[in-house]
């Protein structure tokens, strides 16, 4: 298979080097908006400044603008308007394949015009202009271009400073040594389950996601003090956006790589209509070859596939209409016979495992102007996700007994609004709410090893219960140098009565043009897993409750400082520093060194009855981000964190959690080559050095008397695994013809073989420990052409 890729891949590039030097072209069109309110901005000036002669564009009544015939290529464009922030796009990619369609959000300005001249780089700025701390914007080209990213929004944001992720096999990602179920997922406005193939319920990871680089469009990442308008959630917030379709023209992706076999298609329902739509289907490009006869030498091979689609119809006299979807299903299936004897990858290799997980969300959005400094954004949607499980035992001397079994699912159906008011340049507020109504069914359950019956773990069967929550939050300039803002979020669940009250403030003052402080406070809190709430516990005299349904929401107190130096269009340097508070935590009731806190360590959650929310954590750290965005045909990415995270469990003993690392590092770094007019070769490499995960050792003189694993909780989290060092690199060739683009790229992946370890666990037949690693040497590989 190595070999296929390698030639294919050499084979291309002799192909474009025999291309002609073809002069091909692309357009630029888009809107151009005001960022506060979203209302349309006419006569904004749209310019190449890199090209001789400029190329130049204007908006027109409506915001739209088109710029034809721009040489392919990279690009930077400003964007001018009287009584606007400048704006400035680095290095944009023209490709002759797709139109490059923007939308430009502009900021207005609160001091006069012959005062100041202020220019907002969109590469340093989160789109949420209500964020001062910790949060960046991010784009699909920087989910492609980095290494070892798998086109992965998760993946791809683990290379930012206080962020780490928490394995090669899954995209769960630890900020702030949080655990990854504190991170929140939004698309489009609205709160979604789990977006990832292979993904339990209650958790916020997977090995694959469904989320399509080639349907989002540039979107907002927070690491902690968030804005009022997200809530449950302690540790971060993906705030996802999709793209419109092209309403101009149709336009075709086909695309091979690790991630799927992918067929996309986009354009206009009418030549007279504005309306559009945007489709995209992907298929597992190993269950394909598995088909085809073609062995991977793999436990299981990942079933699994994917749809994405928006329908986008602007303009309407009742406002901006889009109807958008995302589903996904998965299955894997890894059976004892088909398994080496040392083969631990899914547990036990006596045990034929089956795992499925199906999630989907559909929604309506509409935005209704009803002034140009007025609106609101109504977004209803319904959600969904299932976990089907089956373990069973598999000994050649007696038939196989199910050993475990889960079926459960949850359905949401959700509606979210916010009204935006943008009184003057200085001042603006979003008051808004959302309710989520829950219907779940947990039913899962284990053999009893102690009299052989099947004991239940959860069960709940058709419940409802519903968060509702509403927040009001503004923003004051009082200058063009000093902005404040201010929020309240509320929450209420139903199911327990149970709510929490949470302001959030912060502040930033700008200075010499190009360096910001800023500081952020906000309270957050969450609920537990739903799945949590259903947990039984069962009595001697066979009676069971359920000892978790009261617990309260888990909270957390958060506060940064932040030092912000744009020392040239292309250079940044960041730092920011934070302390964490967090209190509500699950523990139980009775001593032990349980905490909630290190959820996520598994790719399941545990089943633990009994619980009070008595527990609390700390966390503190500094965070260091050197950056030079791509210009020149190069760029870099620098990120250092030093942190500690610990947790007091109910035994009121302090230690660490299970993510407390302790420091991670990156470097990422990209050049670009001009090959000539059409087509480019472009090289990438990415090295993280980190200090591993934690874990509870193993007693292993008591495992071997019980003949099963035995924790020693005496020693909870006080080991670390060997620090984790990986080295990715990524080459890949552009090439343009008439109206066709096309790329291949070939990762290799943790290049020098690093046996970084993922986990312990104890082998009763050999009475000896076994280690397992995260991935070895790999590689990916991806053909995408456009057209």
């Amino acid at each position: 298979m190595k070999k296929i890729i390698i030639i294919s891949f050499f084979t291309f590039g002799l192909i474009i080097q025999l291309i002609g030097q073809n002069n091909y072209s692309q357009t630029i069109r888009g809107i151009v908006v005001d960022q506060q309110s979203q209302s349309p901005i006419p006569g904004a000036i749209i310019k190449t400044i890199d090209t001789n002669p400029f190329y130049i564009a204007v908006s027109e009544s409506n915001g739209e603008f088109n710029m034809g015939n721009v040489p392919i290529g990279m690009h930077n464009i400003e964007v001018q308007m009287i009584g606007y922030e400048q704006v400035y796009y680095t290095n944009v990619k023209i490709t002759s394949g797709k139109e490059l369609v923007l939308k430009i959000e502009m900021i207005e300005k609160v001091t006069d015009i012959d005062k100041v001249v202020v220019t907002a780089y969109k590469k340093n700025k989160a789109l949420n202009d209500m964020a001062n701390v910790s949060a960046r914007s991010f784009s699909v080209e920087e989910a492609n271009q980095y290494a070892g990213t798998w086109m992965d929004p998760a993946r791809m944001a683990a290379n930012y400073a206080g962020v780490m992720a928490m394995g090669d096999q899954r995209n769960d990602i630890i900020i702030r040594g949080n655990s990854p179920l504190g991170v929140l997922w939004k698309l489009e406005g609205i709160d979604i389950p789990n977006p990832n193939h292979f993904g339990s319920l209650g958790t916020t990871g997977g090995p694959v996601s469904i989320l399509n680089n080639n349907t989002l469009s540039n979107s907002d990442f927070f690491t902690g003090a968030f804005p009022a308008e997200y809530g449950n959630a302690t540790a971060g917030v993906f705030d996802l956006n999709m793209r419109n379709g092209n309403n101009a023209t149709y336009e075709y992706t086909a695309q091979v790589s690790m991630n799927g076999l992918e067929l996309g298609m986009e354009g206009p329902f009418s030549a007279n209509s504005k309306a559009s739509y945007l489709v995209d289907y992907r298929y597992s490009t190993l269950q394909v070859f598995d088909l085809m006869g073609v062995n991977f030498d793999v436990s299981g091979v990942p079933q699994y596939q994917d749809f994405t689609f928006k329908i986008n119809i602007p303009q309407t006299k009742a406002g901006n209409i889009s109807i958008f979807g995302v589903g996904g299903i998965s299955k894997i299936q890894a059976l004892s016979e088909d398994r080496d004897s040392d083969d631990w990858s899914f547990g036990r290799n006596d045990l034929d495992f089956i795992f499925g997980s199906n999630m989907g969300v559909v929604g309506i959005s509409n935005q209704y102007f009803f002034s140009n400094t007025s609106r609101i954004k109504t977004v209803v949607a319904i959600s969904g996700s299932q976990n089907t499980t089956r373990v069973d035992s598999s000994f050649a001397n007696k038939p196989s007994e199910l050993y475990y079994g889960d079926n459960s699912y949850e359905i949401k159906y959700s509606v979210n609004s916010q009204y935006t008011k943008k009184f003057n340049a200085k001042n603006t507020v979003n008051i808004g709410g959302s309710i989520d109504f829950y219907n779940v069914s947990y039913e899962d359950s284990v053999k009893r090893t102690d009299n052989g019956e099947f004991a239940k773990l959860s069960e709940a069967n058709d419940q409802t219960m519903s968060l509702l929550q509403t927040y009001i939050q503004g923003q004051h300039k009082f200058s063009q140098n000093f902005t404040i803002y201010g929020g309240f979020h509320y929450q209420y669940f139903t199911l327990n009565n149970t709510y929490s009250i949470e302001p959030r403030a912060s502040a930033k003052y700008s200075f010499g043009g190009n360096q910001s402080v800023s500081a952020g406070f906000g309270v957050h809190s969450q609920l537990q897993p739903r799945l949590m709430y259903y947990t039984k516990t069962s009595y001697p005299d066979g009676t069971s409750a359920y000892t978790n349904h009261d617990l309260d929401f888990s909270k957390s107190n958060q506060f940064v400082v932040s030092y912000d130096y744009l020392i040239n269009k292309d250079l940044r340097l960041k730092v920011e520093t934070y302390y964490q508070h967090l209190y509500n935590i699950p523990v139980e009731i009775k001593p032990s060194t349980y905490s909630s806190i290190n959820y996520g360590t598994k790719f399941f959650l545990d089943r633990v009855d009994s619980l009070e929310n008595t527990g609390t954590g700390t966390n503190y750290g500094l965070e260091v981000t050197f950056e030079k965005f791509l210009a020149n045909n190069y760029y870099f990415l620098v990120t250092a964190s030093a942190f500690n995270s610990t947790y007091v469990a109910s035994d009121g003993i302090e230690r660490n959690t299970a993510y407390n690392g302790n420091y991670v590092l990156n470097f990422l770094a990209g050049y670009c080559y001009d090959i000539n007019t059409n087509n480019s070769i472009s090289l990438n490499f990415k090295t993280v050095a980190a200090g591993n995960k934690r874990y509870i050792p193993i007693d292993l003189e008591a495992s071997e008397l019980a003949g099963a694993e035995i924790p020693d909780y005496s020693q909870a989290y006080k080991p670390q695994y060997d620090p984790y060092f990986r080295l990715d690199g990524r080459i890949s060739y552009n090439v343009n013809f008439k109206k066709v683009d096309a790329e291949i790229a070939f990762d290799v992946q943790n290049i020098t073989n690093n046996k970084n370890i993922m986990m312990q666990s104890y082998d009763p037949y050999s009475n000896q420990l076994r280690t397992d690693y995260q991935l070895g040497l790999f590689y990916v590989f991806l053909i995408r052409v456009q057209f």
